[in-house]
């Protein structure tokens, strides 16, 4: 199997609603509007085109796992996606996680089974924080995956 782990910090914000159905995005940005809905965590310490060489080659097949965990005052929510031949990640302000299989060059997931909505209000409290400290760890896999679960 291969691996590769990719380690981001970010920052809370007041405007942040996780609301949007079929993505979450974090971004470079200090700021989210009230309509950026689908933002859950600021200033962040990376964007697409920050990920190293090895996780964005991986990042380009289908046949790759992605797990996306996010940690913020004891509370840790799990994502699961895939990859996809058609990301280019170069993106140099944000990351957008998608239930769809949609790619533009922000795009670091594809079929996600979770969405900004799903957050657990409990944690979009917490990431309403202005000085809340999220930890986000995205894990990629090829091969046997049954290390993910």
């Amino acid at each position: 199997m291969v691996s590769v782990r990719e380690s981001i910090t970010a920052k809370g914000h007041p405007n942040i609603s996780a609301r949007h159905r079929s993505t979450f995005e974090v971004t470079k940005d200090p700021y989210v509007t009230p309509r950026g809905d689908c933002i859950i965590a600021v200033s962040a310490s990376k964007a697409a085109a920050d990920l190293s060489p090895e996780f964005k080659n991986l990042l380009k097949s289908s046949a790759t796992v992605i797990v996306f965990r996010l940690e913020v005052e004891g509370f840790t929510w799990v994502v699961r996606g895939y990859g996809s031949e058609s990301m280019v990640l170069t993106d140099e302000r944000s990351m957008v996680f998608r239930r769809s299989r949609y790619v533009c060059p922000r795009t670091v997931m594809v079929g996600a089974d979770k969405s900004a909505i799903d957050l657990p209000r409990k944690v979009v409290e917490v990431l309403r924080k202005p000085d809340a400290s999220i930890r986000i760890i995205l894990e990629a896999y090829r091969g046997d995956t049954s290390a993910c679960e």
